[in-house]
């Protein structure tokens, strides 16, 4: 049996056949576009059969981004509650992005989803720019592309209203400037070449201007994990080394000992004040009106640091949130980020920032997270940006053995096409996972629609403007009802949820104390998930007014929403025709 080597990826660029391989990564490039626009649609069509041609949410979250995004288009500033100002945005750069969607006529639904699609095909190109940018062959990017394409929570993200696509678009492009300036840093070696017809020229510009500390920024803005992925780019221009080799050793001899080289001083503090020009507006708008530089979310969700050292059981959660859709590369990443070890130094040095974010990300994650809980946001969400790394990642790992494998096996007479067969391989759990999430896409939006969207709809014609209502699941009953609200859960009204704080610090039990709080605010009506407040109808004398039940619920809380009455209801709710004596429905 005998292999055939892989060409330089540069050989032959200046003549006809150098022409025509460049082409042919331009076509794949679009078919990857294409392939991605088309199952953003495979996904809407889903959307539209599951709700009778209506858009809806997959979860109750986007329904919050939509209404801090709709009073700040108003004027209003970032309030959920109008008057109100909160820093309940994980997301403020999402929510500005909505904001300007909905000067736009039509459904702002339909546009929030027009926006993350794109945003989602834009990532996929941004993911084969990654990959060239470590040098990777046109075959093996566009591997780690598909697969990024293929990956079922990307394009579920893609329409779910959440700003998953934007950071993901605006992470991998950090990344992508970062390679690029960090190998245009001055050094004692000769700077490596950019990537044939990607970036070339480029290297230069981009060492004057270290603009990818800004689009890092906007990351953060995204998402608040940018803030460690912008800090480790820091860091990773730090780790600058070259070869130490003895006098009369081969320049090519890559096993030489490492010797550190001073970093960029100046080009690092011109990132830093590029970062700090994107991040200082947010953030001092976050420190003056919530107190802290971060929002009201990470408290809501139980964030803060709970131990010095991972996790290794969180750790091992979040590979299984990886390996569940690309099973190969996550395996395979590990020796992606040895190979980027193995690089330093070298004319393919290209740093270790990829290899460090997919590292860091859970480990710092694990420290925040309680006790015998995954705080990895629903079904892992926090951890889909890490997915085009992982391709990307698995990718450099199977460089030797794409070469190996470029022209296939020659057995006896016959060729056998072995690299098709190892993509194909690679390619079919990822296409799996790609249709089941999108059963399971279709399911969440029954679930929203069939709970909170039901509700507050039911509540639309009902209840008084006047009224208000206390809920522990805040995003489709505020959007879709003119009443102010109370959060329970402490994002649109933090004040609630340090008094209930303070009331545990006491030794008082937590749903005691939150039965004081929610008397102590006198809503007119609540609704709660009962399996979260077990206690609370009958310890303030509530009376149901609505129940909702979900059989097979995979996406709410619990299986059953309840609309209370309270003993402090100032408004009674109008009657309509049809309606049962009693006000409730099953």
């Amino acid at each position: 049996m005998t292999t055939a080597p892989l060409a330089p990826l540069s050989a032959g660029a200046a003549s006809p056949a150098g022409a025509a391989a460049e082409a042919r990564p331009s076509r794949a490039r679009w078919c990857l576009l294409l392939g991605a626009a088309a199952a953003c649609v495979g996904f809407l069509a889903i959307e539209l059969w599951q709700l009778d041609g209506g858009l809806g949410w997959p979860l109750d979250d986007s329904w919050i981004h939509l209404q801090f995004a709709r009073n700040l288009a108003a004027g209003r500033g970032l309030a959920y509650n109008s008057g109100e100002l909160v820093t309940g945005s994980t997301a403020p750069l999402w929510t500005a992005l909505l904001a300007l969607l909905a000067y736009l006529p039509g459904s702002p639904l339909a546009w929030a989803q027009l926006a993350g699609a794109l945003l989602y095909v834009a990532s996929i190109d941004a993911t084969w720019r990654l990959a060239r940018e470590l040098e990777l062959a046109p075959g093996l990017a566009a591997l780690a592309s598909g697969l990024t394409l293929g990956t079922g929570w990307m394009v579920w993200s893609a329409l779910s209203g959440m700003e998953i696509p934007l950071f993901v678009l605006l992470s991998a492009w950090g990344m992508v400037l970062h390679l690029r300036e960090r190998a245009a840093d001055p050094r004692t070696a000769p700077a490596p070449p950019a990537p044939a017809g990607e970036g070339a020229g480029s290297a230069g510009a981009a060492a004057a201007l270290p603009i990818s500390a800004a689009v890092l920024a906007l990351a953060a803005l995204a998402r608040p994990e940018g803030l460690l992925l912008l800090a480790l780019a820091f860091a990773d221009r730090c780790l600058r080394f070259d070869r130490d080799r003895p006098a009369g050793a081969a320049a090519a001899d890559d096993l030489a000992p490492l010797r550190w080289r001073r970093p960029p001083f100046a080009r690092l503090a011109a990132g830093g004040l590029l970062a700090g020009c994107v991040l200082a507006g947010p953030l001092l708008f976050y420190r003056v009106v919530g107190g802290t530089f971060l929002p009201t979310t990470y408290a809501a969700k139980g964030g803060e640091l709970r131990r010095w050292l991972p996790d290794l059981q969180y750790v091992y959660g979040v590979i299984e949130i990886l390996f569940r859709q690309q099973p190969y590369m996550t395996l395979l990443c590990c020796g992606g980020v040895a190979a980027l070890v193995a690089r330093l130094g070298t004319r393919r040095d290209r740093g270790l920032l990829p290899g460090l974010w997919l590292v860091a990300l859970p480990l710092a994650y694990s420290t925040l997270s309680p006790p015998g809980k995954i705080m990895a946001g629903n079904f892992g969400r926090y951890f889909f940006p890490l997915f085009p790394v992982v391709a990307v990642l698995g990718a450099v790992a199977l460089e030797g053995a794409a070469a190996a494998l470029r022209a296939g096996v020659v057995a006896g007479k016959a060729r056998l096409p072995a690299g098709l067969a190892l993509v194909a391989l690679l390619l079919w759990p990822t296409a799996s996972s790609l249709r089941q999430c999108a059963g399971l896409y279709a399911h969440n939006l029954a679930d929203v629609e069939s709970s909170d969207v039901r509700a507050a709809r039911w509540l639309a014609p009902r209840l008084p403007a006047g009224a208000v209502l206390a809920v522990n699941d805040i995003g489709a009953f505020k959007y879709l009802l003119p009443n102010r609200i109370v959060d329970l859960a402490g994002i649109a009204n933090p004040e609630l949820r340090l008094e209930v704080q303070r009331q545990v610090a006491r030794g008082i039990p937590w749903e005691r104390a939150m039965a004081a709080a929610v008397a102590a605010r006198r809503p007119d009506f609540v609704a709660i998930f009962p399996a979260w407040l077990p206690h609370l109808a009958a310890d303030l004398g509530l009376r149901p007014v609505l129940r909702v039940r979900l059989a097979d619920n995979r996406t709410m809380g619990s299986g059953e929403l309840v609309v209370y009455s309270t003993p402090w209801t100032r408004y009674t709710l109008r009657r309509l025709p049809g309606d049962q004596d009693s006000g409730a429905a099953p």
